[in-house]
């Protein structure tokens, strides 16, 4: 029986850390991108981090962000997993002592193939929308069909995701995870813990049936 992994991104408060693993989350987001209306200081992110339970894994986003801004943060906060999210090469990604996940945006003429070749030292890809302006949790899906069913990499689904789609998801792409952000806020950074709930529990119940 397959299992969908599950991370709940733009975590901005401690309380929001411990629903979404009381829900069942497998991995927490902050994000440092000040662009962000989900954006976390250090000492935020850190305080977050400290109430996570042991084995969920804490990943820090960066959009862009030189290297000694990456190392600052990861100075402060224990961040299991970072992700790119920006348009930084694989370069720009390495050399940090941790995993790494490199988010692209599915927009026109979007192919995933050539992307797993370029980030092949990434632990996974992460697809997303490709929304202007946006850097992730725009709340837009994209087109799932466009996916390839063989992949070499991890795949991360995100864009969009929902309790009322994120089954469909599942099904149609058979994702290594699902990532979601927007879809289970009453306000931007403000998690739901109902939605949480309810998100997690149509992701365990499709791994029981597909």
């Amino acid at each position: 029986m397959a299992r969908t992994y599950v991370k709940i991104c733009g975590i901005t408060r401690t309380e929001d850390a411990l629903a979404a693993v009381a829900a069942g989350a497998d991995a927490l987001g902050l994000v440092f991108w000040p662009g962000s209306r989900r954006h976390v200081q250090p000492h935020v992110a850190r305080e977050i981090a400290a109430v996570v339970a042991p084995l969920v894994t804490v990943v820090g986003l960066f959009v862009n962000a030189g290297a000694p801004h990456v190392r600052e943060v990861l100075g402060q906060v224990p961040l299991d997993v970072l992700q790119f999210h920006g348009d930084e090469t694989a370069a720009d990604c390495a050399g940090f002592g941790r995993r790494w996940i490199k988010a692209v945006r599915a927009e026109a003429g979007f192919e995933l193939a050539p992307l797993e070749h370029e980030f092949a030292a990434a632990s996974a890809l992460l697809v997303d929308s490709a929304a202007p302006g946006h850097y992730g949790g725009s709340g837009e899906t994209f087109d799932w069909s466009r996916l390839p069913a063989q992949r070499r990499k991890p795949l991360l689904l995100a864009g969009g995701l929902h309790a009322g789609n994120v089954a469909q998801a599942v099904r149609d792409v058979r994702p290594f995870a699902v990532d979601v952000s927007s879809g289970v806020e009453s306000a931007p950074g403000i998690k739901d813990s109902q939605a949480l709930a309810d998100f997690i529990a149509q992701v365990r119940l499709t791994d029981t049936i597909v």
